[in-house]
């Protein structure tokens, strides 16, 4: 059975040559996007494939005679001959292209011994003078399956701005304020670990996709040979004069039937998984754009917060100047009430001592 896997993924924006000139990039993704390297154990092939929303913008079977260019510390190309175009990805760091170039080599190579292995295979299948040693069964080398990696990126996440609410007192401002930001960190969280889990949804839906496809073939096939071999059993016991080999040859037809219609049963169970699968993924493709609708309502309520508690500064420090304006009125007022005070005292001594005298 054929099973095609994803054996390593990482972000990047992703380019093709302008058909037209031959020089220019042209971009088909907006922003960057997973690129995955998938295995078919089957056939030994290698591919990378990067999908935007639903849409395939990387589709490349690799080949032995591929080469990943690196050219600058963020950007790497390759060309694909089958696809009549050049490739290019952006990442966000040199690490990152670095990566995808060693994993890019080392499945150029698995490819090429895969390759030879496979010719190798034709070669002593086309030659029937060279016979294999007694006891010893030739068979191509499959491939290792490397484990999975990811490198997770970030996107940009859109603000909409709706109306606000009644400002409430300084006091408040400064309570929600002081909130809102582990808030926003525990919903940039929760979409951060959406993001991720989307990511793995639509490798596997790929996946799902192209094995789907296959099984669906696979499945009208067996049933053909089904039919084929019911046809034959009837044949068989049609004839008058059965021998000991044509009963042998029944009872092998038949446990094939029963083996092909097991087969037919399991995939019809698989494509049952896989469509709850699906409709998994479209529960968390909801959830994601609810906790993106939330994330931003708590970023404008963060904004008001911050432009309410801006103005209490403001009104604070207007009436600390009006105060301190006043105590200097004060202070003014003090010292020409000192003033005619001490006026008051020496015309009341003088007057006493007039008083004094006149007696």
């Amino acid at each position: 059975m054929s099973s095609e896997q994803p054996i390593y993924s990482t972000r990047a924006h992703v380019f093709q040559i302008d058909p037209n000139t031959k020089k220019n990039w042209l971009p088909t993704s907006k922003h960057a996007v997973t690129v995955s390297y998938f295995y078919d154990s089957t056939r030994n092939v290698y591919r990378i494939i990067s999908l935007d929303g639903t849409k395939a913008i990387i589709n490349s079977t690799i080949s032995p005679n591929m080469t990943f260019t690196k050219t600058s510390q963020k950007f790497g190309q390759w060309a694909d001959s089958r696809a009549n175009t050049v490739y290019g990805l952006g990442f966000s760091t040199e690490h990152h292209l670095s990566k995808f170039a060693e994993k890019f080599a080392e499945y150029k190579e698995a490819a090429r011994l895969a390759k030879e292995k496979s010719q190798e295979k034709m070669d002593m299948a086309t030659s029937p003078s060279q016979e294999s040693p007694a006891g010893e069964l030739s068979s191509p080398l499959t491939p290792v399956t490397p484990p999975m990696e990811n490198i997770n990126g970030t996107d940009e996440i859109c603000d909409t701005t709706p109306n606000s609410d009644a400002r409430p007192e300084p006091a408040q401002n400064a309570l929600a304020f002081a909130h809102s930001p582990a808030m926003t960190k525990h919903w940039e969280a929760e979409l951060e670990a959406l993001k991720g889990n989307n990511a793995k949804l639509t490798a596997a839906l790929l996946e799902s996709t192209a094995n789907v496809k296959q099984w669906k073939q696979q499945l009208a096939a067996y049933q053909e040979e089904a039919e084929r071999l019911h046809k034959r059993v009837t044949e068989l016991e049609c004839q008058s004069n059965q021998t000991p080999v044509i009963k042998s040859q029944k009872t092998e037809l038949n446990q094939t039937i029963e083996e092909l219609e097991t087969a037919l049963r399991d995939k019809e169970e698989e494509m049952e998984k896989l469509k709850e699968e699906l409709e998994n993924m479209n529960d968390l493709m909801e959830q994601k754009d609810t906790l993106t609708q939330k994330l931003e309502e708590t970023e404008l309520r963060s904004r008001v917060l911050e432009e309410q508690l801006a103005g209490a500064e403001q009104r604070l420090e207007e009436n600390q100047e009006e105060q301190e304006n006043f105590r200097k009125s004060l202070r003014t007022l003090l010292e020409l009430l000192d003033g005619k005070i001490f006026e008051l005292t020496e015309l009341r001594d003088t007057l006493a001592r007039l008083i004094e005298e006149a007696s």
